[in-house]
């Protein structure tokens, strides 16, 4: 099994370094030109956006729910273990290439959950569903190629990326009870109690949930997630503020190594190679900026124009990458090679190990659990991925939906128990290929977010404090969009 996840890890930094890396950052570049620097031009307008998305969903899923699912689903592992691991295998120079993926990824989360608005459709039970998927069909017209992202984002999402948030949750967990708790039960299949109680845990709280289908993971999600994410920003936050007069050198650290041949002595990997592997590598696991997967949260939204959402699933990037990635990597980096080049150092608990060597040894168990929850949310935000892409594939079966919200409790379940190595490795060849194939859908489709952008942008300059989206004879489109989610209501002006 180990030579089997070295295999799959040559593969997958095979792949980021020869395909992923330049297909991400050329799209992401191609988009953001056609939409003429959107992520920067309308910076201000997406904090407006948000602000007010907690309204106007008449009794279906808000935009801010929807963004805090895919929130959920963003701020979790990946900004604690990725930026860990990111860290620990590219040196601080790995950081440089996380911004890069998401300052371009910014403009490419626009495209796709713009995209996923347009095309989306009404579920028999009220709510919207949308993503690649769905763009592919109904776009492109090309149904084959949206079935296959779809089988792949179901099994990614259903089964690999819930094990490996579940298995972060319990290695950050036993490592917060001690060795003690490392030691394996009798009779228990080499399992230790601490191992059997957190996958019980899990169990319960994501069967509570995901049993309760999309609507019941929109309500968790939406207070959920942010007050997480808000919590461990302040943690961090207050580090970095005892810390000011080291930002300069924690900067110098970060550019320097982003160009340099030379591995990072004390403890941290590096080289320019290494840097750009695991700066994308783990930057796309955390963001998900044109994976494919957010969109299918942004689809589920009830808004009043496409491109409302385009902003908000665009800003969740800079929250997650610009923001929380990098008040991890400032925490870790401050903390010196005493900390990350110590006995027993790994991604899952590296974060915390810093926090503590700052803030004192009593953050480590509140640390855990934050991380547990931060992981718990990922895992049913998942959940709504999976479903979603399953109803396209088999429509609205009472089977596939149960289908779905069992394999998932299931594969966090499991995870919580296994060495996941090879998953781990998997999950970067699955995403890289989820993420190729979603960005030539976006190429494809383009033309379409661009002319929502031009309609939303002339209604708001006309003085609209919430432009209203018209699919059908709108001259800004290359057609009409099909269905009927996006005709213009009888009795109502434009």
């Amino acid at each position: 099994m180990e030579q089997f996840a070295l295999l799959e890890k040559a593969i997958a930094d095979w792949i980021t370094l020869n395909v992923t890396i330049y297909v991400l950052i050329g799209v992401g570049l191609f988009l953001t030109a056609r939409s003429l620097f959107v992520q920067v031009r309308l910076f201000p307008e997406m904090i407006r956006t948000v602000l007010g998305s907690r309204k106007g969903a008449d009794g279906g899923i808000s935009s801010f729910q929807a963004f805090a699912i895919s929130l959920a689903a963003r701020v979790g592992i990946g900004n604690v273990f990725g930026v860990a691991a990111a860290l620990l295998m590219g040196g601080p120079g790995a950081i440089f290439w996380m911004w890069v993926v998401a300052l371009v990824g910014m403009g490419t989360a626009f495209f796709e959950a713009t995209l996923a608005q347009i095309f989306k459709v009404k579920h028999s039970d009220g709510s919207f569903r949308g993503g690649p998927a769905y763009y592919m069909k109904r776009g492109m017209k090309n149904r084959v190629l949206a079935n296959i992202f779809a089988v792949i984002t179901v099994v990614t999402c259903g089964i690999v990326i819930t094990s490996v948030q579940s298995n972060a949750i319990a290695g950050t967990l036993t490592s917060a009870f001690g060795e003690a708790a490392k030691q394996p039960l009798q009779g228990a299949g080499g399992f230790s109690a601490a191992q059997l109680t957190i996958a019980g845990l899990i169990f319960v709280f994501s069967a509570m949930v995901i049993f309760g289908g999309i609507r019941t993971v929109a309500r968790v999600t939406e207070w959920m997630a942010p007050i997480m994410a808000t919590i461990y920003v302040i943690m961090v936050a207050i580090i970095c503020l005892m810390n000011l007069s080291q930002f300069g050198t924690v900067l110098g650290q970060i550019f320097t190594s982003a160009f340099s041949a030379q591995a990072t002595v004390g403890g941290l990997g590096g080289g320019i190679v290494a840097a750009m592997i695991n700066g994308t590598k783990r930057g796309l696991f955390s963001n998900e900026a044109g994976q494919g997967t957010a969109p299918n949260a942004a689809a589920t939204a009830t808004v009043s124009h496409p491109v409302r959402q385009g902003l908000i699933q665009s800003l969740g990037v800079f929250i997650d990458t610009i923001v929380v990635c990098t008040a991890t990597a400032f925490v870790i980096l401050l903390a010196g090679p005493e900390v990350w080049g110590g006995d027993g150092v790994d991604p899952s608990n590296l974060t915390t190990l810093a926090v503590a060597n700052e803030l004192g040894a009593w953050t480590i168990v509140p640390m855990a659990i934050l991380i547990f929850v931060l992981a718990y949310s990922s895992v049913i935000a998942a959940y709504v991925y999976s479903d979603t892409n399953m109803s396209f594939v088999f429509g609205d079966a009472s089977w596939a939906t149960w289908t779905v919200r069992v394999v998932c409790v299931v594969s966090a379940t499991v995870g919580a128990l296994l060495s996941l190595d090879v998953v781990w490795n998997a999950v970067d060849i699955a995403m890289a290929v989820m993420t190729i194939t979603n960005l030539v859908a976006l190429i494809f489709l383009s033309r379409w977010v661009v002319g929502a952008l031009k309609d939303y942008q002339a209604q708001r300059k006309a003085g609209i404090e919430d432009p209203v989206f018209v699919g059908h004879n709108n001259p800004l489109l290359p057609r009409d969009v099909p269905g009927n989610v996006w005709r213009r209501p009888k009795n109502k002006k434009h």
